[in-house]
């Protein structure tokens, strides 16, 4: 009765083998798991990354490797990539063995990267020429939410383009969201995190000041999270060493979201709003924060490092 290769139904989890191949580009802590999920649902994977061990970790989940983008984008029907800026997009997709050296015409172009809205209009434009279709699709919800397959994808497109390739980015989140024209699921991406970095000194800073002046930090979270002060980084990813075992800060600040990739979304918002003339204070000071935890060396540490910035620079003068 299924006679095909290519097509596999189990009733009990209702899983779908494709038979298009799908391309990834940028296995890191993020891309990794978005990887991993495309083929545990059963997608036909071939992936490239700058690092052989994040290649051969997704070999090993029954990826193909190949030796370049070029050599992906040659392969693959639909083409996923998750990568640190701006300039790394634009290489990957128009360099040299870039994507548009042998894409072919009518592959999807599924963009998670958080970029500026500039340069994913761009790129998205020279796509268009090459007969192909991208959309920008960053995320929200950390590397816990890539592993589970929990996160928020932001989606900038046409409607018609959204509906095409919104059953691929359910196999890596749970929420998908059209937010507009291609460009526009940047801009929430960058208003997002935004508010996460601002937040997240917030709680630092709160944190600090209570434990200083003798409150236990886990009873102190807990009336954060009862209270009007109630939010994402307190509740779910406090910056207290203790108060969420499973946090970063409970482990050395290692693993989670990179302080130098929070200075650089912070980056992007500041210079967003520099390009229509809106002032941004709260983004200005948190980017300036981050800009000097990576001049420290913190800027592989996850980014509630900012807790630990402010405990042990800014001491009690009583």
């Amino acid at each position: 009765m299924f006679s095909s290769k290519n097509s596999l139904l189990l009733f009990k989890n209702v899983r779908y083998m494709s038979t298009k191949t799908v391309g990834f580009i940028g296995l890191g802590n993020m891309g990794g798991h978005q990887a991993i999920n495309l083929i545990k649902k059963g997608h036909n994977l071939v992936v490239f990354d700058m690092s052989k061990d994040n290649m051969n970790r997704l070999k090993e989940k029954g990826a193909k490797i190949a030796n370049s983008p070029a050599e992906v984008a040659k392969e693959a029907d639909v083409i996923v990539t998750m990568l640190p800026a701006s300039a790394h997009v634009k290489s990957v997709y128009c360099g040299e063995n870039g994507i548009f050296q042998t894409v072919k015409p009518g592959t999807l172009l599924l963009d998670s990267s958080t970029i500026d809205p500039a340069t994913a209009r761009e790129v998205a434009s020279i796509a268009k020429k090459h007969q192909t279709t991208m959309l920008d699709c960053p995320v929200s919800g950390g590397t816990g939410g890539a592993e589970a397959g929990t996160l928020t994808f932001m989606v900038g497109g046409s409607e018609q383009d959204f509906n095409t390739a919104k059953p691929y980015l359910e196999c890596m989140g749970k929420n998908i969201v059209h937010c507009g024209d291609v460009g526009t699921g940047q801009v929430a991406k960058v208003c997002n995190n935004l508010v996460l970095g601002i937040s997240m000194i917030a709680v630092s800073e709160a944190m600090n000041l209570g434990v200083k002046q003798g409150m236990d930090p886990k009873k102190l979270a807990g009336i954060f999270n009862t209270s009007s002060a109630r939010c994402w980084t307190s509740e779910l990813y406090n910056p207290c060493p203790g108060v969420i075992e499973t946090s970063p800060a409970s482990r050395g600040y290692t693993g989670g979201f990179g302080s130098a990739l929070m200075t650089k979304d912070l980056g992007l918002a500041v210079d967003s709003a520099k390009s229509i003339g809106e002032p941004l204070l709260l983004g200005n000071s948190a980017h300036q924060l981050y800009t000097l935890l990576v001049a420290k060396g913190d800027g592989q540490k996850d980014f509630s490092v900012v807790y630990d910035f402010l405990n042990k620079n800014f001491k009690n003068s009583n």
